[in-house]
């Protein structure tokens, strides 16, 4: 879809649809729906007189303009109580609208970010009704091939302001959005992906495709540098299948040459069978989106370096599948980590920690200013938080306020689970020094706790996106399916950093 901002008054604008809002409890109309409804004579006032369109939240209502405007419909949306209003609403506000005109087979539609007085910065606005409308509007449609000329597309989004100065703020904002947006379609398109198209040699391809942007390098390690190194953990679970591993690592150097770079680190099980210790088969075909981690921070570095953060940042994504097979790695077998500590594993489906811990190892040689690393990482995490929310845990308090912040400003729900000493108990192993799973008991705890492990001194938070990575019923601005959780946070995160 093209996003443009022009130059000019909607109440003269030539468009499809002009898209307006009102607030529930607003006595009177305000910003650009009043001017809308003067010009065309009270229509939209008389409509609510009617008790026809209340404005509650999404609400969405319909006006033929008969000629009144260039606008041939104008679209009214309920923006909800006033009280309640945040950027997190109003991104759903525009997704919902954008979804109506799609349905009704329109190619574009235009709107004003006049809404009367509200408490937000104006690029705080522009960037999330850019990013609502295509957010909302986002379509995995790459394998179908019959009847393709029925799906319906937006063409266009037109912000329109005549203000001089408001202009360039929201040409800037809508820009940056774009790219956020983008960088979010990129992940979901990698996590949507079967696994046959999605190995980890064609994860690292797409990590190429980083890597042509300016101030991006990449380097794969194969199985053969991977075991040089030590990393028996990673190549512990990949021994059960025929596609070969990959350790994809991405350095953005948008900083200052020496600053220390943030370390992101991303679960990259392409598919994920739980080895030996099999899934059962209901719904073992959701298991192509255990790498929605390492598909976030790829987004995410992608859209620093488009967006120029002045940060300095290396994506690790260990990828691999954990299959069964002859070669497999089985419960009771014992694997050498790169940090040289050995674990027990009790479990071959508690694969995802095993792959982080040598991921989490090798961040240290970079000598980071933080690490966050993000997997899609215990089914616990989602019977204790839910579908909706991220599992947080971490060693550094600061670092948990930013990541905190910055899922405040994006509206990606997070909440901190304890670490407490009482969790490291429960993967302490009789036989070796760790073992890979502390039990059901408090089980999004305890693979945090074996995380740290490997950590040494730096800041670190872990960020478990078990439930929101993929949905399965809509919200919002979020199709069901695979959400990009986790891109828009991190990228939140970076520009908090810089100010940008």
């Amino acid at each position: 879809m093209k996003i443009t901002v022009k130059k000019k008054n909607l109440i003269n604008f030539d468009c499809e649809a002009a898209v307006v809002c009102h607030f529930e409890d607003g006595k009177r109309l305000s910003g650009s729906a009043a001017l809308l409804d003067k010009r065309c004579g009270g229509l939209i006032r008389e409509m609510i007189d009617g008790g026809d369109f209340e404005g509650k939240l999404f609400q969405t209502s319909i006006i033929y303009t008969r000629g009144l405007i260039p606008a041939r419909r104008i679209f009214v949306v309920g923006l909800g109580k006033k009280k309640d209003f945040n950027l997190e609403k109003l991104r759903g506000v525009f997704s919902k609208a954008a979804q109506k005109i799609r349905e009704l087979n329109l190619k574009g539609f235009a709107t004003s970010l006049n809404f009367g007085k509200i408490n937000q910065l104006l690029t705080s606005i522009a960037e999330s009704v850019v990013e609502g409308v295509l957010l909302g509007t986002y379509q995995f449609t790459s394998y179908k091939t019959l009847e393709r000329e029925k799906i319906k597309k937006l063409e266009e989004f037109v912000i329109i302001e005549d203000n001089e100065d408001s202009f360039e703020i929201i040409k800037s904002a809508a820009k940056k959005a774009e790219i956020i947006s983008d960088a979010v379609y990129f992940a979901r398109d990698i996590v949507s992906a079967p696994g046959n198209e999605m190995t980890p040699t064609i994860l690292a391809d797409k990590a190429g495709e980083i890597a042509g942007k300016k101030n991006v390098k990449l380097r794969v390690l194969d199985s053969h540098e991977m075991e040089e190194l030590g990393m028996n953990a990673l190549l512990g679970v990949a021994r059960g299948s025929s596609e070969p591993p990959k350790f994809i690592i991405l350095e953005y150097c948008g900083g200052k040459k020496g600053d220390k770079a943030i370390a992101l680190v991303g679960k990259g099980i392409t598919f994920d069978s739980g080895g030996i210790s099999i899934k059962p088969s209901a719904d073992m075909d959701k298991m192509k989106t255990d790498m929605a981690g390492g598909a976030a921070v790829m987004g995410a570095i992608k859209a620093a370096s488009e967006l120029k953060i002045p940060v300095n940042v290396v994506g690790l994504i260990p990828a691999t599948e954990n299959l069964p097979g002859g070669k497999a790695y089985k419960p009771g077998d014992i694997l050498k980590s790169l940090s040289g500590q050995t674990i027990e594993i009790k479990n071959t489906d508690a694969e995802g920690r095993l792959i982080l811990a040598d991921a989490l190892t090798f961040a240290r040689r970079f000598k980071p200013e933080a690490i966050v690393d993000l997997a899609t990482l215990t089914g616990a995490c989602i019977i204790a938080l839910g579908d909706n929310v991220i599992g947080m845990m971490g060693t550094d308090n600061k670092l948990k306020k930013k990541i905190r912040d910055a899922a405040e400003v994006t509206g990606e729900r997070l909440w901190e689970l304890p670490l407490w000493e009482e969790y490291h108990e429960l993967i302490k192993s009789d036989v070796a020094d760790l073992k890979n799973t502390g039990g059901r008991a408090g089980g999004t705890i305890t693979a945090a706790a074996f995380l740290s492990k490997f950590i040494g001194d730096y800041p670190w938070v872990h960020l478990d996106i078990a439930g929101p990575a993929w949905l399965t019923k809509d919200k919002p601005y979020i199709p069901k399916g695979a959400s990009g959780v986790g891109v828009r946070l991190l990228v939140q995160f970076m520009r908090s950093l810089s100010n940008v």
